[in-house]
């Protein structure tokens, strides 16, 4: 994980115009709830070289696990197909579900181990989609600690939920 001393943010536009083929950056995404459910946002945090940029949405009536899952696929989506990924994730559900239920979960025709369709089903099938043919590191990292990145993801997140109240 990268330290935030002398990172410049941006406008993802302008983040965007740094990347060239074959380029890696880090991604720090999170979602988040309030009330489970209930209104939900969720962002990614794009860090390259001394760069940051961030994206964010809300969903009126969601779950945080939806959001964490909504994080993940659209932060990825934003980016060229041939940008090597590190994505720090709070959610361990996000984290194991795409290193290793998945496999499983689409052998079994989207059913989980006690034979039940897999929640979410939609999303984990849209993250399988935009992770095909992609370089990720998909990282674990404790939510609400020390990293900054984490927390600002969080903010990020929370504060789309409190956007979309005022357009209303």
């Amino acid at each position: 994980m990268r330290s935030d001393f002398n990172v410049v943010d941006v406008e993802f536009e302008e983040f965007l115009k740094y990347l060239k083929p074959d380029d890696s950056i880090e991604i720090y995404t999170d979602g988040s709830c309030l009330g489970n459910p209930g209104p939900g946002g969720w962002a990614g945090i794009f860090i390259f070289r001394n760069k940051r940029a961030s994206i964010s949405g809300f969903e009126k009536m969601t779950t945080n696990n939806r959001m964490e899952l909504i994080a993940a696929v659209e932060a990825i989506r934003a980016l060229p197909t041939s940008i090597a990924i590190t994505l720090y994730t709070d959610s361990t559900y996000v984290k194991n579900g795409i290193t290793q239920w998945i496999t499983t979960w689409i052998k079994n025709n989207w059913k989980s181990a006690a034979g039940r369709p897999v929640k979410n089903q939609d999303l984990w099938k849209e993250l399988a989609s935009v992770v095909e043919g992609r370089t990720i590191n998909w990282v674990w990292i404790k939510g609400h600690s020390d990293c900054t990145n984490n927390n600002n993801a969080d903010f990020v997140a929370r504060s789309a939920i409190v956007a979309s109240y005022m357009q209303d």
